[in-house]
């Protein structure tokens, strides 16, 4: 039977693991002990791959709560962790020469014109003349 998708693996743990923030307990007052950051990455996975609303997780996973998921993904989107993450994927693939670069393509839109853009022309009125200003 095939495990999964929101069942992480050991391997892609490892390379998770320290890209993720660490959080200080506070000492005084360190109120409910946080889940721990695997269990939060799966319920993330399990939310985006099924599709259901963050508050509806199932609590019988062992995910924690929608909103729990929700909050780490928030976190660590601001910390830079999915980027990171991404290049790290990246650089394995690569070393084990696993990228197919034959079904490669460039966005422009993340992808720096370095010769920059021809000047666009003004527009032209399609109006006989111009209108007298009403202000």
């Amino acid at each position: 039977m095939a495990k999964p998708v929101w069942e992480i693996s050991d391997g892609f743990w490892a390379a998770v693991e320290p890209l993720l923030p660490e959080r200080e307990r506070r000492f005084r007052y360190p109120g409910r002990k946080r889940l721990p950051d695997r269990e939060a990455l799966q319920g993330i996975i399990f939310v985006l791959s099924t599709g259901i609303p963050w508050t509806a997780l199932p609590q019988e996973l062992g995910f924690g709560s929608g909103v729990t998921s929700w909050r780490r993904l928030e976190e660590w989107t601001e910390a830079g962790v999915w980027p990171a993450l991404h290049a790290e994927m990246l650089k394995r693939l690569r070393a084990a020469d696993k990228l197919d670069w034959e079904r490669a393509s460039i966005d422009g839109s993340h992808v720096q014109a370095k010769k920059g853009a021809p000047r666009r022309a003004r527009a032209q009125s399609i109006a006989e003349s111009r209108a007298q200003s009403t202000t």
